[in-house]
Parts: C-alpha cells; structure tokens; sequence
C-alpha cells in the first residue's frame, strides 16, 4: 500500500531535489510553496472551464510546466548542473511561450485600459487569484533570488498572462475600479493592456 507519509519531515525539514534538506520556511520553499498555491488556484480557474476548452488545455500545461519551475527553486545550487532542460530547468523557451501567448490574446480580445474590480464569474476571479500569487511568488524571488535562472522571467511572464486569460474570461465587458458602468473596453493599443497587473 502506497504511503503518502514519510516521517522525515517531522523534524521541521524537507528534501530537496538532488539531495540535502533545508527547514520548510527556507526563502527556496517559501517560494516554491507560493508557486504550489498558484498551481492549485490555476486548477480552481480549469475546473471552471469546459473539459476540452482552449482554457482547459493552456492551464494543464501551464500547471505541468510549474513543476519544471519548482523543480528548479528546490534544487540546491551546488546541484544546478544536473537540471535538465524543460524537465527540471526553466529555458528561454518557456519564457518566450508565455510572450506569444499575451501577444495572441491582446491581439483577438480587447483588453481594458483601467483597473478592473475582479469576479465577474467564477473562472476570471481564480484566474486573478492564481496571478495575485504568482506575484507574490515573484517577490519572494526578488529577496531570494537564484543565480542564473530564468525563474523570475517565468514567474512574471505568467502573472501577465493570468491576467490577460481573466479578461477574457470576463467576456467583452468590465467593470472597471473608477466605478464607471461595464463598458466594451477599448483595443489594447489605445493604452496599457496590463491595468490592474502592476509589473
């Protein structure tokens, strides 16, 4: 029978990938923990998707590649060589995934040029919920940071890109924080398309 209690942590410690083990509120697991919360508010945002859907299908990839990225945070530095690209490592290409994806949803949806009050339906407020996180994750990186990784890119890339997902998962209107009616927002190039998503 499979046992998912190890005991090993009950000294207040956890392994890490390649060996060693750190005190759980180590920065490294502090910010891989923030990233797990991120994960499992990205599959509250697919559990409100249609099984199937374009959203569905960007979440559980972009939740799998979240096991790339934590698999890299808890990784001791002395141990980097051994990450294996897209497996266990952050690569540029991730990166730049990310990019075409915003890119692409700024160019077929119009994205609101105001700061927006969140929770218009279900999918769009664990969307903003999933980003909130991802940001906090990514301050957390800032006062740990981990030498030559494309974590922080990543991190960043995908907090715009949750924000932009729940834009459209709000459909063509918003309701925007100056208190003004839902309104159809203008087109992205009209002003900045990451309101409400502070960099």
């Amino acid at each position: 029978m499979l046992k998912i209690y190890t005991r090993t942590g009950d000294d207040g410690t956890t392994g890490l990938l390649y060996g060693g083990r750190v005190s759980k509120d180590a920065p490294l697991m502090q910010i891989t923990g923030t990233v797990d919360e991120a994960q499992a508010a990205m599959g509250l945002a697919r559990a409100e998707s249609e099984s199937g859907s374009e959203l569905d299908e960007l979440l559980t990839e972009l939740e799998r590649e979240l096991y790339v990225l934590m698999a890299e945070v808890t990784t001791d530095p002395s141990h980097r060589s051994k990450l294996v690209a897209g497996k266990t490592l952050v690569t540029e290409d991730m990166v730049t995934a990310l990019e075409v994806r915003i890119d692409d949803l700024i160019s077929r949806v119009s994205m609101p040029t105001e700061f927006v009050i969140p929770g218009s339906n279900r999918a769009s407020a664990a969307l903003d919920v999933s980003r909130t996180v991802v940001r906090r994750a990514e301050r957390l990186l800032v006062t740990s940071p981990i030498e030559d990784s494309l974590v922080g890119r990543y991190l960043n890339r995908l907090s715009d890109l949750l924000w932009a997902l729940a834009r459209c998962a709000e459909g063509e209107e918003h309701l925007l924080a100056r208190g003004a009616p839902r309104r159809r927002t203008a087109t992205a190039d009209d002003g900045d398309a990451d309101a409400g998503n502070p960099d």
